[in-house]
């Protein structure tokens, strides 16, 4: 694992689907074997090492989001939007938790997304939120698919304690199912039953850039249209069915 600090000369910076995302580190060590940054942030950040092999870490973040909120308009940070911004690193570095800190100075609202247990350590803070999401992305029910498509997250198991213990701690939760990967739609949504607020699905997308892993996984099938659509027809099925809610992203 190549690890540079590096000093970043933006940090909080527009986003299509927030009004803001923030980075604290480019690269990212979980690794998804679907994750769309890989197709890209090599070539922006200079790297030639494969995607999961190289982290930067912008050790002045903090400073520089402290700087950068006194000009902002204030809207929802998104955290992060191309790493997890619990990725193992954090635990040292903890940019996360200090940007976090100057995010809940200024009280803008954020929402987190993450696949790290990592994230509990700082429930301490959502606390201290007027407006804040957690939320834990979870894939499948099956912790074997799961590590060979993300071989750094936490386990299921640890993912879905995330969602319990954020849920009960007062601070408001989702689950991301998506990539939706093999599994049993059914049993991962007993399992997000009474533990987030609401759930969002989405397909596998930039589909043929990953066309060539699913097929030495030997889960081609999986690969397809008709998977996608019945899969989301078996969730959305057993999420009214609990009366739990939901938004389908495609």
């Amino acid at each position: 694992m190549i690890v540079r600090e590096i000093q970043a000369k933006s940090i909080l910076n527009k986003s299509k689907i927030f009004d803001y995302c923030l980075n604290p580190y480019t690269g990212c060590q979980i690794n998804c074997a679907y994750c769309y940054a890989r197709l890209f942030m090599r070539r922006y950040s200079g790297h030639k090492e494969p995607w999961g092999q190289f982290v930067d870490v912008k050790i002045n973040a903090p400073e520089l989001l402290r700087k950068q909120l006194e000009k902002a308009r204030k809207g929802t940070v998104w955290v992060s939007s191309v790493c997890d911004p619990y990725q193992p690193i954090e635990a040292k570095y903890e940019l996360t938790r200090r940007c976090l800190i100057e995010l809940a100075n200024k009280q803008f609202p954020v929402t987190i997304q993450t696949k790290s247990k990592l994230v509990l350590r700082d429930l301490d803070l959502f606390r201290q939120f007027d407006e804040i999401e957690v939320g834990v992305t979870i894939t499948t029910d099956d912790e074997k698919i799961a590590e060979v498509f993300e071989p750094r997250a936490s386990s299921i198991a640890d993912r879905i304690q995330v969602l319990e213990r954020i849920r009960e701690a007062g601070v408001r939760s989702f689950a991301f199912i998506g990539p939706l990967l093999p599994g049993n739609p059914e049993k991962l949504i007993e399992r997000l039953s009474g533990r987030a607020d609401r759930v969002l699905i989405d397909k596998m997308n930039y589909l043929s850039t990953i066309k060539t892993f699913y097929l030495r996984q030997g889960l081609d099938e999986a690969a397809t249209n008709a998977f996608f659509y019945e899969y989301r027809g078996r969730l959305i099925a057993d999420l009214k069915k609990r009366g739990m809610k939901f938004e389908v992203l495609f």
